[in-house]
């Protein structure tokens, strides 16, 4: 008998993301980026491996890692799969400030567009930023809200997030969003995991969520 389809999160579909970018390129990962995406938007902040360009002070740290690396991790990667590619991998690695982040959110909110400058196609990001399974809320590249969040008990992001909106979270305790519907970029930074991966109030308290929606009252939106 034929199994039900599920949906199972993986990050191996972006991590081969990336080797098909250096393969394609013949440049690695975090040079190409560098070269195509952050320094034309000068996003000065933002790469992988922070320590080799910021001081540790400019660096908050992350976890007490008692399991894997067995100390303070503090400018490198949090995600362990992600460490064991040197910390330079398609699905995680990546610093930035909310700054750096805000401008490539605009640019994917102004359709691939800005300062004068093009760096996607509409289409393109139409295309990764929309539905496409019926077993799952998300997209082909962003996490998106689920499809019944006006009758399910947690909304997710938040209940006023449109079905337009597009963005992702991280599981130290971050997230960016961005609703086309509403010409919103909304980004959190925390730190969730310090001292240790164990504390879930971040999640349990949806502290990202309630923030997001009182972003959407203080804007009129019901």
């Amino acid at each position: 008998m034929e199994q039900q389809k599920k949906y199972i999160y993986s990050d191996n579909d972006f991590i081969f993301m990336g080797k098909v970018v250096e393969a394609i390129t013949g440049m690695t990962l975090d040079e190409y980026v560098k070269k195509t995406f952050y320094e034309p938007l000068q996003m000065k902040t933002t790469g992988f491996k922070p320590r080799n360009f910021f001081p540790l002070d400019r660096i908050a740290p992350t976890e007490n890692e008692l399991i894997f690396r067995k100390q303070l991790i503090r400018g490198d990667v949090h995600d362990p799969g992600s460490a064991m590619f040197g910390g330079v991998a398609g699905h995680a690695g990546l610093f930035s400030d909310a700054y750096d982040l805000a401008v490539l959110e605009q640019m994917l909110l102004n359709g691939g567009t800005i300062n004068g400058q093009q760096f996607l196609k509409k289409e393109t990001i139409d295309y990764f930023t929309a539905y496409h399974s019926d077993i799952s809320r998300r997209g082909l590249g962003f996490d998106k809200p689920e499809k019944d969040n006006t009758t399910i008990k947690e909304p997710y992001p938040c209940i006023s997030a449109s079905p337009e909106t597009f963005g992702h979270t991280g599981f130290t305790g971050t997230c960016v969003w961005v609703d086309p519907k509403y010409n919103l970029v909304y980004i959190f930074f925390s730190n969730r995991v310090n001292p240790t991966s164990e504390n879930g109030k971040i999640s349990s308290l949806s502290v990202r969520g309630g923030i997001m929606e009182a972003i959407y009252k203080a804007m009129g939106v019901n």
